[in-house]
């Protein structure tokens, strides 16, 4: 495993530290719709029955187990975060719902996934590309893992066109999720995010360096306005 910069460790104790109300904070903050859209992301992953899945910077498992429920009783899902405290929540979570035996929980560097070339057959990854410290290498690790023709869907958040919605996301968050962030005592935790957008590449952009990366075809779909996004990349 690749060892961590200093970016990297912020971040890696940052998600370990908001781990117990993580699903709470993600609920409230997207007044419920980021299940939607992870479901969305499953959906353009191309994920069936049966399949080998890869869930990236998984957290506390919320896509990897939508996944791991379209993949059914014959497939099996890998979540892979280094925040080991999220990974304990999602593997309570994945044994609540009894899928402990179509699921596994790796602790693993999104720079240098511990995994064989060419290994699973459809890959998610939620909210992590943003805060990976090396963009174009995750993209190219996503695509070293994937088998041929196989797909990954990377929902995050997106840099709106519209000046309008752009003001409507800086208001979103300053107004919600700092204050939300604040009653839980995380002020400092979540002050990371509007940077982290702000400097994240547009949706063509990412387009670009997924193709750049390997992947044969690359194409953004915007969401919620374009405050939301899911780059659908084909290998």
């Amino acid at each position: 495993m690749a060892q961590a910069t200093t970016d990297a460790t912020y971040i890696r104790d940052l998600f370990d530290r908001i781990a117990p109300v993580y699903d709470d904070l993600n609920q409230s903050l997207s007044f419920g719709l980021h299940t939607i859209w992870k479901q969305m992301a499953v959906d353009w992953s191309g994920a069936r029955a049966g399949m080998t899945g890869l869930d990236v910077c998984c957290g506390s498992g919320d896509l990897a187990l939508l996944l791991a429920r379209r993949v059914g009783r014959q497939g099996r899902v890998t979540g892979a975060d280094f925040a080991v405290e999220q990974l304990a929540i999602a593997a309570q979570r994945a044994a609540t719902r009894g899928y402990t035996a179509r699921t596994q929980w790796v602790d693993a560097d999104a720079l240098q996934l511990p995994f064989e070339t060419a290994q699973f057959d459809v890959l998610t990854m939620g909210y992590g590309l943003r805060n990976l410290t090396d963009i174009s290498q995750g993209l190219r690790e996503l695509h070293r893992v994937l088998k041929s023709s196989a797909r990954a869907a990377v929902l995050d958040f997106h840099q709106p066109s519209s000046d309008v919605v752009k003001q409507f996301q800086r208001w979103y968050l300053n107004r919600i999720v700092v204050p939300t962030a604040q009653r839980y005592g995380l002020t400092t935790e979540y002050a990371y995010i509007g940077p982290s957008v702000a400097r994240f590449p547009k949706g063509c952009e990412k387009d670009d360096l997924a193709r750049e990366a390997g992947f044969s075809s690359a194409v953004h779909y915007a969401l919620a306005g374009g405050m939301m996004g899911v780059l659908v990349a084909e290998k």
